[in-house]
């Protein structure tokens, strides 16, 4: 039966105007309580009260409240509580690089279509940079308030990932800045202040909420039947103390994040969202978290289905809460909390504490506060989201990521005036989602490798393969464009179907055969070629390091909506390459002998376990931790740093005499124990360029310490010839410290080996 044209006629149009009205409806109406305007009555609750101090707020509201109501704010899609003018809240929200479409509480639409996606973390980690860190998560937060502010977003979102790319075959490793506590916590710790921090200084008020994940020891999400929901991560007291929980602890005591999400796995036979060592002990007594934990999402479920750690929902309930969980992502709390209570294994007082932290946190919000376009970023909006600034810095963000990993002289950078024609192949050439890899949003707009080449001159395009998977090849054509075109530039690499949340690699070899088509078109070119690794974990790429056949080598990351321009940029020599690897490279060999579930950092001996990172690890790689190559060469000089520290010592400390190995780490030891390191650098290339200081230390061989690690890095800029001294001032129990087997931190005694560049510089620690 044929449909009747006019009456298709008005159903369209009336969806039309529905849909404009839903959209309408968002972006007059974001969420807030305490509306007053509207009802003038809740002017005489203090809670509704924004000049009176927060917990008296908290405290006033929480007691109007019945059990029911307390129970429907413990969830991510909280409940509203209609008779005190309080509407439900969406807690969950992401802002890894940039605001994103996953999680419940945001979306986009007609009004806002896209938002700024930088690099995938990784790469802007690869930069080295602190204040690259920090400005991306000022620039975040503000598109996240304008897209609150027509109702299109939350104001908590769940980022940055700060777990420790422990293992290179881990999917989520693109999500974390590296193998390095020392960067993984300054990155942290500046992502977090741009996300929260306010402009006008109130350091009691958050922009929008951070949230350091996850908590802890996570990295295992599903490698050859282990799964993350069932995983028990063993791991000793001392990788838990100076590898696992650095990041972390910096999160809360430095940056001053609002929550803490506890992680799926088990932690040593304890699920993490039941350990209240862990949660109560660590998080709120010792590092201080003045926010909520919350559940990672439906972890509590996992709790009871996969972990078998109790026998029913309320136990598994009452134990979240007892341990210190304040919001359940999921709706575990909401159904079975009643029954905790009822059964005796939960008091009220525990649910006040858990909805006070919640609360307390969307007050500082200004959720409580009225109309947010009369707050002190009510006059942000769609107009500040994509800005031409904004995503300046997105190309910024690529650019100073971006690792030259090989570069035969007389290959890059290339003349645009002398290349006639650049063939450009690879199934990773002209793709636009696979270069924000995961927990991205909808760009403002992509400059694919392809576009971003095409842009300064004539391109021949042959992807080479139907897809990364490459598991056809079609050489024919990729052949015969390589042996016209004056250069190539082959982009392979992987992308989610590889290396994803649920996604762990089981080998570290390119995919399928992108060996072959790498080896045939190099074969056939009669120019430079230029290999360019788009992933978000290392590559055994040995063979093409080692092919004289292939001049340089370029690692993007997943790099952004502005990906290809920010390649194109250092290809045609616009830019200068500056970043680093933040993490180790392995060759396959590694992964062959070593399971992804063995969670020890330090090498074992007797099992053969060769340890991980640069830290631990003094195996072959293929490209070590800090590598990076520049069109510029750098020379360091030592200006100032003392040979000889001495450390006073009272007859109350354990060890006091000289033949001592370590001593505490505790405050009367470390007052006043610092000195500066001064590095004099020089740009002896003939292009301007920024340069990454690294000081690394390698401590005395006691404790098993680790070989070498990194106490702080400075990116500078420096002109053709210039030079600049580079001052570190540190804090010998802060920097030189080892964590021994039970967990301490010690001061290390003897000689500290203090490494910058090529420089090494003998420091005595004495008592």
């Amino acid at each position: 039966m044929a449909a009747n044209p006019h009456v298709l006629a008005i159903a369209f149009i009336l969806s039309v105007l529905s849909t404009q009205w839903m959209y309408a409806t968002a972006q007059n109406l974001p969420l807030f309580a305490c509306d007053i305007d509207k009802n003038p009555t809740l002017k005489s609750f203090s809670f509704c009260d924004a000049s009176l101090d927060i917990k008296l707020r908290v405290k006033d509201l929480v007691k109007r409240l019945t059990m029911e109501e307390k129970i429907g704010n413990l969830v991510n899609k909280a409940s509203s509580v209609d008779r005190l003018g309080i509407p439900g809240y969406g807690w969950w929200s992401e802002a890894l690089h940039g605001v994103s479409k996953t999680g419940p509480a945001t979306f986009f639409s007609r009004v806002v279509a896209g938002a700024t996606s930088f690099p995938q973390v990784i790469l802007t980690a690869a930069s080295f940079n602190e204040t690259l860190f920090k400005t991306i998560g000022q620039v975040v937060s503000t598109e996240a308030r304008a897209m609150y502010n027509v109702g299109l977003a939350g104001l908590t979102f769940w980022s940055p990932n700060v777990n420790i790319f422990r293992d290179p075959r881990w999917g989520r490793g693109q999500e974390t800045p590296g193998e390095d506590p020392t960067l993984t916590s300054k990155y942290a710790v500046a992502f977090v202040r741009g996300l929260q921090e306010r402009d006008d200084g109130d350091k009691n008020r958050l922009k929008v909420g951070a949230c350091c994940k996850h908590y802890t020891a996570y990295d295992v999400d599903n490698w050859k039947g282990v799964d993350r929901y069932h995983f028990n991560a063993v791991v000793t007291k001392q990788d838990m103390e100076d590898t696992f929980q650095p990041p972390f602890k910096s999160c809360v005591m430095d940056g001053n994040v609002v929550s803490v999400m506890c992680s799926y796995n088990e932690v040593n036979g304890k699920p993490t969202c039941a350990d209240p060592d862990l949660l109560k002990g660590v998080i709120r007594d010792n590092w201080k978290l003045n926010g909520y934990v919350s559940s990672d999402c439906d972890s509590l479920d996992v709790m009871l289905t996969a972990h078998h750690w109790e026998k029913t929902p309320e136990k598994i309930a009452a134990d979240a809460l007892n341990a210190g969980v304040d919001l359940n992502c999921g709706d575990s709390l909401r159904f079975h909390t009643e029954g905790a209570i009822k059964g005796g294994l939960v008091n009220e007082s525990v649910v006040d504490r858990a909805v006070s932290n919640n609360f307390e946190t969307l007050m500082r919000l200004g959720f409580f506060d009225g109309n947010p376009s009369k707050q002190i970023y009510g006059n942000l909006g769609p107009k500040d989201v994509c800005t031409l600034a904004n995503q300046e810095l997105a190309l910024e963000a690529a650019r100073q990521g971006i690792v030259l990993l090989k570069n035969t002289p007389g290959s890059l950078p290339l003349l645009p005036s002398a290349i006639k024609s650049l063939a450009v192949i690879g199934p990773n050439a002209n793709v636009t989602e696979t270069m924000i890899g995961n927990y991205a949003g909808i760009p403002c707009q992509y400059t694919t490798p392809l576009q971003g080449l095409s842009a300064s001159v004539k391109t021949l395009y042959e992807p080479g393969c139907l897809n990364v998977k490459c598991d056809i090849v079609q050489l024919d054509n990729a052949k015969k464009l390589a042996a016209s075109a004056d250069a190539m530039v082959l982009v392979m690499g992987s992308d989610l179907s590889i290396e994803a949340e649920t996604v762990d690699r089981v080998d570290i070899t390119l995919p399928g055969q992108q060996n072959l088509l790498i080896s045939e078109v190099a074969s056939a070119s009669k120019g430079p070629v230029i290999l360019v690794i788009m992933s978000g974990g290392g590559m055994d790429i040995r063979s093409e390091k080692e092919n004289p056949k292939i001049t340089s080598i370029l690692w993007v990351g997943f790099p952004g909506e502005a990906g290809g321009a920010a390649l194109a940029d250092i290809v045609f020599g616009r830019f200068n390459p500056s970043g680093r690897l933040p993490m180790t490279w392995y060759p396959q060999s590694f992964v062959e002998k070593v399971a992804m579930t063995n969670m020890n950092m330090r090498p074992n001996l007797k099992t053969g376990h060769p340890g991980y990172s640069y830290r631990f690890y003094n195996g072959e790689t293929v490209y070590p931790f800090g590598y990076g190559l520049s069109y510029s060469s750098y020379v360091h000089h030592l200006v100032k740093a003392p040979s000889l520290m001495l450390i006073p010592i009272d007859k109350a400390q354990v060890c006091a005499s000289s033949e001592c190995e370590s001593i505490d780490a505790v405050e009367r030891v470390c007052r006043n124990l610092v000195f500066d390191v001064k590095i004099r650098v020089m740009n002896v290339g003939e292009m301007e360029g920024s340069h990454i200081v690294f000081l690394f230390s390698s401590p005395p061989p006691i404790h098993n310490a680790a070989r070498k690690q990194l106490l702080d890095f400075q990116k500078v800029v420096l002109d053709s010839q210039q030079r600049m001294v580079v001052s570190f001032r540190i804090d010998v129990c802060k920097h030189l410290s080892v964590v021994d087997e039970d967990g301490n931190k010690k001061v290390a005694l003897g000689e500290h080996v203090l490494h910058v560049g090529d420089l090494q510089h003998s420091l005595n620690l004495k008592i």
